[in-house]
């Protein structure tokens, strides 16, 4: 078609240079003279450009016809590739493996789909389970789409668990600047190494290639926030982390927690009850309730005092019911802790409400109810059935309601001071 197009497109030139020509030399048709080897050739100026026209039509239409073969080849050769590639990927999405890795990897023999067709080529090997043919498929890139390999190999590498080889394929210089993905996928990798700092430093970035849903964002950014707390290297870290946290986040138990365990280990007590005390106060969490007693801090007085105000509001919570628990046992006083942690049980406090009273009986020396306190924290912990400990006396019973005065209006027993 484009050769009779092209045939068409010489006549009408043709037509309109022989109409031109007689134009403007009806008058004068001028005058060429040719000397060559010796001899002379004369013709007119319209002659000798309607030589040059034909001359010039003829070794077009010679190199048209002696090139038709070879852009028929590759006219086929380009079908054939397009054809590979979209029959690879759809043999890749139906999951016949092995058929698509061979179409796309013949595919990827044209350079102009190399890294989508040796991509699906990696990826059907590793559906597979052929995880040196999936390495051998990116390996064949060389030098050439350096960020599509870094994104391919780093994806490999973390689905190896070898976060430190995909970052060393996405630090590459070729694969600069990170397209989304790639910028996605060293997050990742950051995160997973132990450096959640540095990946928390790369939210603002996603955030604005959308690399990732706003819901998959938020989720990462409280991730790498914990995260980041938990690795602090020293006090001055921690605080400086802490501080860079965006008011939500810091009332975030999880959060909150890993600053506080941090702080802990740190001696910096007050600073480590005092962040699960905003916490609390500003939306009420069970396990950072249970985190308030686990902490390796002292103030143990002011802690029991916290929490007996808390539990006014809260009485039926079995984390705080335990906290309390391990507060009074904490201070030596095991009546009352023995009385929170049977509160504790009846509030459904489960597994750690029985080891906590079973440590307790056994520092008491009561042997027998330990042991079958600390059976029945197994059995709760793997959801079975508890035995109850054998009924509690008289004289043990009034000992227990020793340990609180007279209820309030809402029935919560109010602590003798």
């Amino acid at each position: 078609m484009n050769l009779f197009r092209n045939l068409l497109l010489w006549l009408v030139l043709a037509l309109a240079g022989a109409l031109v020509a007689q134009l403007l030399l009806s008058q004068d048709p001028g005058y060429v003279l040719v000397r060559w080897r010796g001899y002379d050739y004369t013709t007119t100026v319209l002659v000798g450009m309607a030589l040059l026209f034909a001359a010039a039509f003829a070794l077009w239409l010679l190199w048209t016809l002696l090139s038709l073969p070879f852009r028929a080849w590759g006219r086929h050769r380009d079908t054939r590739a397009r054809t590979r590639v979209g029959d690879g990927f759809d043999a890749l999405h139906q999951g016949h493996w092995s058929r698509a890795e061979k179409l796309l990897a013949q595919a990827a023999e044209d350079e102009r789909v190399e890294a989508a067709a040796r991509i699906g080529a990696a990826e059907a090997a590793l559906a597979r389970g052929d995880a040196a043919a999936a390495r051998a498929h990116l390996e064949a890139f060389g030098e050439r789409h350096p960020a599509s390999r870094a994104i391919a190999t780093a994806e490999l590498a973390l689905r190896d668990q070898r976060p430190t080889d995909a970052l060393v394929a996405l630090d590459a210089p070729a694969a600069q600047p990170l397209p989304p993905r790639g910028l996605a996928l060293r997050a990742e990798a950051l995160g997973s190494s132990g450096q959640a700092a540095q990946a928390w430093g790369l939210l603002g970035a996603l955030r604005q290639q959308h690399a990732w849903p706003e819901a998959v964002l938020a989720e990462r950014e409280l991730a790498w926030a914990e995260a980041s707390l938990r690795e602090a290297p020293d006090a001055n870290a921690l605080a400086e982390r802490w501080d860079a946290l965006p008011k939500p986040l810091k009332a975030e138990p999880a959060v909150v927690g890993a600053y506080a365990s941090r702080a802990a280990a740190f001696g910096w007590d007050d600073a480590a009850t005092k962040s699960i005390e905003h916490a609390l106060d500003t939306r009420w969490d069970e396990a950072l309730a249970t985190r308030y007693g686990l902490l390796t801090v002292g103030r143990i007085e002011h802690r029991r005092a916290q929490a007996e105000t808390w539990l006014k509001a809260h009485p039926a919570s079995p984390a705080l019911l335990l906290t309390l628990a391990r507060l009074a046992q904490a201070s030596g006083d095991w009546p009352r802790s023995e009385a929170y942690l049977h509160r504790a049980l009846a509030q459904g406090g489960g597994a750690d409400a029985w080891e906590a009273l079973g440590h307790g009986y056994a520092a008491a020396g009561d042997d027998a109810r330990a042991r079958q306190c600390h059976a029945n924290a197994l059995a709760a912990a793997r959801s079975e059935a508890v035995t109850p400990l054998p009924a509690r006396d008289l004289h043990q019973q009034i000992a227990d309601e020793a340990v609180f005065e007279d209820r309030d209006e809402h029935g919560v027993p109010r602590l003798r001071g």
